[in-house]
């Protein structure tokens, strides 16, 4: 889940309207938690789909280029 920090941030601004893209580095679990916590803290904003990079890769090159077409942050 995330760092209480973040939940603290969440919970402290306003993100009416605006939209969240959560994304995590970990040895484990991924993100899906954190996205379900993010939109109970967050119900007035857009929660996109999180992306999770697994520790011990040499590159997250890819998976991010993939993950922003996806989401269409890029084209």
């Amino acid at each position: 889940t995330m760092p209480m920090a973040v939940y603290t941030f969440l919970e402290h601004y306003d993100f009416t309207g605006k939209t969240i893209i959560p994304f995590c580095t970990t040895l484990g679990a991924g993100v899906e938690q954190s996205v379900d916590n993010i939109k109970s803290l967050c119900p007035d904003s857009t929660v996109l789909e999180g992306l999770t990079l697994y520790t011990g890769r040499n590159s997250f090159s890819e998976s991010v280029a993939e993950w922003l077409e996806e989401i269409g942050i890029v084209e």
